[in-house]
């Protein structure tokens, strides 16, 4: 039998009740006074009976005994998995916003900010359920680490520890119901952080914001609000004088910006800020370097990005052709046809002696292998160096020159 103590409970209660049929027969009333005792008795222990069965049943269900009870235990033993694989301080938010523990304000709203427009519903709408429950996600983990007080009970308790029964930091021995996190809006988060455009369940952004996608209402709650989004100033461009040397070598380059930014009760200050620039070798004019939302601050606007773009000085002895250096030499007739030797000091001070032994005529170039600028996608290797020639030739000849030429050439 499945269950046997149950079982042997329920049948003595039977065979008990059958075994004090006879006495219903009695007429008198002290055999009535007996049998109404007994029957109480019976009952008395029936009950017991049945109450240990019960337990017996009990122990069979959280112990896993068979079909139901296994179903149960099997899925506390998942709940408990779950609970593992979460964490036992919950979820971590650090790790969805892919920061680490000490991340600032800055860092934390960066991260806020880039990933909310990653996963904001609208521009995913093949994949709107997973974005809808990954972006509350991500804005309720910017909504606790952004906060003081939250982030403190969370890093002491947890996830569960802060929204659960958890007094908070310094509360001098209140109730643990003292404090309690519920979350906000994950569209309100989103408003007040791009721009502080009042938010609001229903809040609306143009197309721009997200490209193509047109932004609608997806929270719930409804409502006809209609904010501007806020834009993102344009960036701000800056040439950065190089020379050719420090184009070839690369260096770092210091530059001292003086920019507006707005404080937390949204007042504008002037800073200055030094920023370092690394200019890699091998580096071409028009190349550019971003600084992200170094520009102003102003509300409702995101900060435009900072950009240098590299120009080259004109150097006195060298021009670049792209990875090659190119190098004009005079030289006479004479040197053209009988040869020449070059004598140069390269970009990075080393000094170079070419002997061209080759008839030199007006296009004629002496290339010299690996002697050029260094290529940035591959930085050991180099172009070439290119010698070009700009003879002289003579502004006038005697005869007997004439003579001698031609009868040098058997013309």
């Amino acid at each position: 039998e499945l269950f046997p103590e149950a079982s042997s409970g329920f049948s003595n209660h039977q065979r008990q009740t059958q075994s004090k049929e006879p006495y219903q027969n009695t007429t008198t009333a002290t055999s009535t006074r007996t049998l109404r005792k007994g029957r109480a008795k019976a009952s008395f222990q029936s009950e017991q009976r049945k109450e240990a069965a019960l337990k017996a049943f009990l122990r069979l269900i959280f112990h896993g005994g068979f079909g139901v009870p296994s179903l149960i235990v099997s899925e506390r033993s998942k709940l408990k998995e779950g609970i593992q694989e979460k964490g036992a301080m919950g979820v971590d938010y650090y790790k969805i916003l892919q920061v680490d523990r000490n991340a600032s304000d800055d860092d934390l709203k960066k991260a806020y900010r880039k990933l909310a427009m990653k996963w904001h519903p609208d521009k995913n709408p093949n994949n709107k359920k997973d974005a809808e429950a990954r972006f509350k996600q991500i804005s309720e983990a910017y909504e606790v680490l952004s906060d003081s007080q939250k982030r403190a009970v969370y890093d002491q308790y947890g996830e569960e520890g802060l929204k659960g029964q958890v007094p908070p930091p310094n509360a001098g021995g209140e109730m643990p119901s003292s404090f309690r996190f519920n979350p906000r809006n994950a569209d309100d988060i989103f408003a007040e952080v791009f721009g502080g455009m009042g938010g609001g369940r229903g809040t609306r952004f143009p197309s721009a914001f997200f490209g193509d996608n047109i932004f609608g209402s997806y929270g719930e709650g409804g409502g006809s609000m209609h904010q501007s989004a806020p834009r993102k100033a344009a960036p701000i461009e800056n040439n950065l004088h190089c020379s050719l040397e420090e184009l070839y070598k690369g260096t770092t380059k210091k530059m001292k910006i003086s920019r507006e930014i707005v404080d937390a009760s949204n007042k504008s200050m002037q800073v200055e800020e030094i920023i370092n620039i690394d200019i890699k070798a091998g580096w071409k004019k028009g190349t550019k370097i971003t600084f992200t939302e170094k520009g102003n601050e102003q509300p409702g606007i995101i900060p435009a990005d900072l950009v240098f773009v590299i120009d080259e000085k004109p150097h006195r002895v060298f021009t670049r052709d792209g990875n090659d250096l190119v190098v004009s030499q005079k030289i006479s007739l004479a040197e053209a046809l009988t040869g020449y030797t070059a004598h140069l000091t390269t970009l990075d001070g080393r000094s170079l002696t070419i002997p061209v032994k080759n008839v030199i005529h007006p296009t004629y170039e002496e290339v010299v292998t690996g002697e050029g600028m260094p290529i940035p996608k591959d930085p050991p290797r180099r172009g070439n160096l290119r010698i070009k020639f700009s003879i002289r030739f003579p502004a006038r000849l005697t005869s007997e020159q004439k003579a001698g030429i031609k009868k040098l050439f058997g013309a």
